[in-house]
């Protein structure tokens, strides 16, 4: 298992820890908790004129050619490249040692084992980079609690990592232009080509990481093409079967599809939760959608009612799972691996090497696959919403001097080469004969690459866009990338895309919509009928305060700021 096996492991990993605030918008409150015009120059979104006048130019590396290249889609979507197998001859990115000899503290939350100070691959590291850059990476499960230690005594270190899905607990809109500093000056339009490996970021990455029409965060494992999850099948089981994954073209073809493979006394049952991204199938909004000029929220969508029926309707079919339906997602891998359940949702990263590993130890025949989009009708166009480009952002103290901003950026450049370079081969798995040794599939990591070469380091800081490899199963990446392509070209930016929206503490409540939610779970269960939910979304819409909170968003931020789309 290489080691970039083990860091898309991780970045799945901690997105399901983190909670789904981790692959949603980053509409979290990142200000103070009040809507008045001191508070939103603490912190919040961005004008339309005022990202583009911020944002990095673009230029795509041409440094490494990947095996599958990128395709474009829809929605200014571009897929991640895809390598069969590592580079054979890293090339050099970064012609120059980027360092001038500073000497700055760096840290990141680790969630596993913190390697030993000055270890020698740190040293190695600091050698390249010709700059002295101590790696002080701090336990994940408390960083929530240290970071906003760390600001209120203002004692930062030089850069730090802090991960999207806390931008509220760490009220990263008021820490930037305070004690975060602003790299607009730097990194704007083409003053970016200074760092050519920056510059082949996405843009929406950058924009994920500004506040208040400037530019504060370096994105890390950004991505052209992200999407919330699939609906996945056992391709093993459906070409056994003599079952063409591609005639299923609706919801009615699926829940046919569900009789047929569902025998209830075999231990066998089609579906797991197919809950989770059912708005592929019935086009309801992330969470906002714009009819004539009005912001209409999801949980007032038609589609969105229509989509509780339909999967009430499959949860009292006897199609699904008994322990799905009692809300056990902890197994739904676990099931589907033992060919319990052929067809499950789950996110885009558990279709993997590790998957196929895992897989394989169950059945040997095993193959994940996924279904081609499409919509509840069969009539219409799919329609996928995609996920914030970035939810990772290292930030630089705003102390440093200019000459110092500009170093760490070269570092940053550095740390950000292309997947299979010479720099990328050492951040991402050190030296050659002593942290990992060639095989036939690329790097494999040494008992020293394990202990001390980690990717919530330096990847951390900075990062290449994603890249789609398993280097043992080149079959899986090759599946990957045929699915991308089909799925982009049906790809949309949601609206408030990319945004760090500051929402006031009195709307909190309502934002979460928690005990709708509740209720929706309990309807897609089987537990409760719909009417349920109607009676919860009345509750929520009048003293729960959903209809102050849309208007809210409407005049305070569509009406003045757009929708990021």
């Amino acid at each position: 298992m290489s080691i970039e096996l083990n860091r898309r492991s991780f970045v799945n990993g901690a997105v399901a820890v983190a909670g789904a605030a981790a692959m949603s918008p980053l509409l979290a409150a990142c200000g103070g908790g009040d809507s008045n015009s001191s508070t939103r120059r603490k912190g919040g979104t961005n004008s339309k004129k005022g990202a583009a006048a911020a944002l990095p130019a673009y230029v795509p590396s041409s440094a490494v050619q990947a095996d599958i290249p990128s395709s474009s889609g829809s929605g200014s979507a571009i897929t991640d490249p895809g390598f069969l197998k590592y580079p054979a001859s890293p090339v050099k990115s970064v012609p120059e040692v980027p360092g001038a000899g500073g000497h700055y503290t760096a840290l990141t939350p680790l969630w596993g084992t913190i390697p030993p100070a000055n270890n020698a691959f740190y040293q190695a590291m600091n050698k390249a980079l010709g700059a002295t850059l101590t790696m002080k990476p701090a336990n994940g499960v408390t960083y929530n609690n240290t970071i906003p230690t760390l600001t209120a005594a203002r004692k930062l270190p030089d850069w730090v990592q802090l991960p999207g899905w806390w931008n509220s607990n760490f009220k990263v809109g008021e820490l930037c232009g305070t004690q975060l500093a602003d790299l607009t000056p730097y990194l704007a339009g083409d003053k970016v080509k200074k760092y050519p490996n920056l510059a082949a970021l996405p843009t929406g990455a950058w924009t994920a990481g500004m506040f208040q029409d400037k530019l504060f965060g370096i994105p890390s494992f950004a991505s052209g093409f992200g999407l919330p999850g699939q609906y996945f099948y056992r391709g093993d089981i459906f070409a056994a079967k003599g079952i063409n994954a591609d005639d299923v073209k609706s919801c009615d073809d699926l829940l046919a599809l569900g009789k047929e493979l569902t025998d209830a006394k075999g231990g066998v049952w089609a579906f797991d939760d197919l809950w989770p991204y059912i708005f592929q199938m019935f086009d309801f909004a992330q969470k906002f959608t714009v009819t004539s000029g009005k912001l209409v929220h999801k949980y007032e969508q038609p589609e969105f009612i229509e989509a509780l029926n339909w999967c009430y309707k499959v949860a009292k079919s006897g199609y699904v799972h008994p322990d799905a339906l009692a809300g056990n997602n902890n197994d739904a891998k676990t099931r589907f691996y033992a060919g319990k359940v052929l067809i499950t949702a789950d996110g885009t990263g558990a279709w993997n090497e590790a998957d196929a590993q895992a897989g394989i130890a169950a059945n040997k025949a095993y193959r994940r696959a996924s279904f081609k989009p499409f919509s509840a009708d069969g009539t219409k166009a799919p329609r996928l919403f995609l996920n914030p480009s970035a939810g990772e952002f290292s930030y630089l103290n705003a102390n440093l001097k200019p000459a110092q901003i500009e170093e760490c950026l070269r570092i940053a450049n550095y740390l950000a080469a292309p997947y299979g370079s010479a720099e990328y081969t050492l951040v991402n798995f050190g030296v050659e004969g002593t942290d990992y040794t060639v095989g036939a599939n690329g790097p494999t990591p040494t008992k020293s690459g394990l202990a001390n070469v980690k990717a919530q380091t330096y990847p951390f800081l900075a990062t290449p866009v994603n890249v789609i490899s398993n280097p043992d199963f080149p079959q899986v990446t090759k599946d990957i990338c045929a699915w991308n392509a089909v799925a982009a070209t049906h790809a949309y930016k949601p609206v408030f895309w990319n945004m760090n929206i500051t929402v006031p503490q009195r709307y909190a409540t309502a934002d979460a919509g928690q005990a709708v939610e509740d209720t929706i779970k309990d309807v897609y269960h089987g537990i409760k009928p719909v009417s349920a939910y109607q009676d919860a979304l009345s509750t929520w819409k009048g003293s729960g305060g959903g209809d102050a909170l849309v208007a809210w968003y409407q005049t305070t931020v569509m009406d003045k700021l757009g929708t990021g789309q």
